[in-house]
């Protein structure tokens, strides 16, 4: 069983392995964009970067790092991550709007 630890929202949802990260957030209200985010977001397709989140727990259980989150993340702690750009293989706990 996969979970998704939401901590900031005190939520857990249980996904299918190799769930997209920001469809399953938006697909069960947790809100991952901050008023800027909300207003310019691409739609998750790498290309805004305001879907960011922080890996707080089981980055190992995640997708590798694709090249647009190696563009758009360089000057990231290395635990953020792009929700439209990360795949769940396991269990993760996850801070939304770092």
């Amino acid at each position: 069983m996969t979970v998704i630890k939401f901590v900031q929202e005190n939520r857990e949802i249980v996904v299918a392995d190799g769930a997209n990260l920001r469809f399953k957030a938006i697909e069960n209200g947790i809100d991952l964009y901050t008023l800027v985010g909300k207003m310019m977001n691409c739609g998750g397709y790498g290309q805004c970067g305001t879907c960011v989140v922080e890996v707080v727990e089981g980055m190992e259980n995640l997708s590798p790092l694709t090249e647009v989150e190696k563009r758009k993340l360089k000057k990231k702690p290395e635990n953020y991550r792009l929700a439209c750009q990360t795949l769940v293989h396991g269990s993760v706990r996850i801070k939304t709007k770092p």
